[in-house]
């Protein structure tokens, strides 16, 4: 009896685990996915489609309903029965703009009027203090390395067979970098709990990075697979003074030194991961100086009423921006609820030819920097009490760099042997970060004091994608090249 009944409630328990439904919103005329479909699963709970239209959300039972919003469409109810009809393709409809049924006038609405208006109402829409926010960030960076150059000018008391011992290991190394899948995804999960703008807190649940261990090629780790090279054919008995020319820092160095020793700690420095979401939310605030402060600025952008739509059965205002003046940088878009003045969306991008931080000491020290992409989109959604909270903040930034480092083996010997060459490379690198609230409430400060921050996490290294690490975790649905992604070759 006793067996009956246990094999009883292990089966009720099979029928109640959630099943992971992954499905993808299209436009229903053009069947182009739709990115930022905010898809409901409860009333302030919930995640977001992707820029590929997927979202995976759980589910234990087929006849719990989910309902999908997004700007400029129809919402929508499904249940995950339903979902499975449909084949997992979900179709939204374009909600019909009736301008001339809302507007009276035959005048559009006035951009600086409503920009204003918004301004006005900031106090009233928003607020991120003393706020616990459950979340999901991944950083997904790539690097294009245009040219790798390594040349030996100088190799004292290293014999001949040697130095071509050298040169081709440095020219397999350059095939390799070149040859290599430079893409790298870090995926976390956990809580953030803000006190103010300038001091949040962050508990990790799970981390998980996945990267081609074998071709980690940041410049830092490219230069340090060059001086293992050139140590392997030094004498072993010796020890070595570094010297890098355009640092002018000498670091003493033996051929067994640790720092030249593979990594293989599997744990991020929480401080870090605070410090990188922080700067995160700071650019969905309205502090002075903020980012959006910034573009909500009339002396720095001007504004234009380009249209209306519905966000969740809202009328909204669409408002387009471009720099009034020289310094200002950024062209986008302003989603506005008509009810409330919220902005309940943003998008950014540099303006034409604009550009972020340049630093070109090419010839003078060999290093040049231009930063030459950023854009992104910010989400909010609003609470039980009406007020605006970050549901999604993605960000993409990159840059051109060129370095070019003279380095240095000296012997510390008498005779102070030395062996020179030339570091240069050139490139492309990016990195597109992506923050997914997926539930939020507020706390005292006694709730934000009793939190306490872990110095470093553990993360499970991955060097290809699997589904069923996050597989029951509602996360932000991987893009399908990080599901692709396979360095265990």
């Amino acid at each position: 009896m006793k067996i009956k009944i246990t094999l009883l409630f292990y089966l009720l328990s099979l029928s109640m685990v959630a099943q992971s439904i992954t499905a993808r919103l299209i436009d229903k005329s053009s069947e182009k996915p739709i990115p930022y479909g905010n898809i409901k699963t409860g009333k302030y709970s919930g995640v977001i489609s992707n820029d590929e239209g997927f979202f995976t959300i759980q589910s234990a039972e087929d006849n719990i309903s989910i309902t999908i919003s997004c700007i400029g469409y129809e919402n929508k109810s499904l249940t995950i029965k339903e979902i499975k009809a449909l084949n997992f393709v979900i179709e939204l409809q374009e909600a019909i703009n009736q301008l001339d049924e809302v507007f009276i006038s035959n005048k559009a609405p006035n951009a600086d009027s409503i920009i204003a208006r918004v301004k006005v109402k900031l106090n009233n829409n928003y607020n991120f203090n003393l706020q616990q926010y459950n979340m999901f960030k991944r950083n997904t960076d790539h690097v294009d390395f245009k040219s790798l150059e390594f040349e030996i000018d100088k190799a004292s008391n290293v014999k001949k067979k040697k130095l071509e011992d050298v040169n081709n290991s440095l020219t397999a190394l350059v095939n390799q970098v070149k040859n290599s899948n430079m893409i790298q995804f870090s995926d976390v999960k956990g809580k953030i709990f803000t006190l103010n703008k300038d001091s949040i807190k962050f508990e990790v649940e799970k981390a998980t990075e996945l990267l081609d261990y074998k071709n980690d090629f940041s410049i830092d780790n490219i230069q340090e697979k060059m001086q293992n090279i050139i140590l392997t054919y030094l004498d072993t008995t010796k020890t070595y003074k570094l010297k890098t020319g355009l640092f002018k820092i000498e670091d003493s160095l033996a051929l067994n030194d640790e720092n030249f020793k593979e990594d293989n700690k599997s744990e991020y420095k929480v401080s870090h991961l605070n410090s990188e979401t922080k700067s995160l939310l700071k650019r969905v605030q309205f502090y002075k100086n903020a980012f959006l402060s910034k573009l909500l600025n009339p002396y720095l952008y001007e504004y234009n009423f380009e249209d209306v739509g519905y966000n969740n059965g809202e009328l909204t205002y669409i408002i387009s921006y471009t720099p009034r003046k020289g310094k200002s940088k950024y062209t986008g878009k302003f989603y506005i609820s008509d009810e409330t003045y919220a902005i309940t969306r943003v998008d950014y991008k540099y303006y034409k030819k604009r550009r972020g931080q340049k630093f070109n000491l090419r010839l003078l020290l060999g290093v040049k920097y231009i930063e030459n992409v950023s854009e992104g989109t910010m989400i909010f959604e609003k609470d039980s009490s009406n007020l605006h909270h970050p549901k999604y903040i993605k960000r993409i930034y990159g840059s051109y760099f060129y370095v070019s480092r003279p380095l240095k083996f000296i012997e510390n010997s008498k005779e102070r042997n030395k062996v020179a060459f030339d570091f240069t490379i050139e490139g492309d690198n990016s990195t597109k970060e992506e923050l997914l609230i997926t539930k939020h409430n507020t706390l005292t400060t006694l709730d934000f004091q009793n939190v306490k921050q872990v110095e470093k996490i553990p993360f499970i290294k991955l060097n290809k994608y699997e589904k069923t690490i996050w597989d029951s975790e509602g996360i932000l649905e991987p893009s399908i090249e990080m599901k692709a992604f396979d360095g265990s070759d």
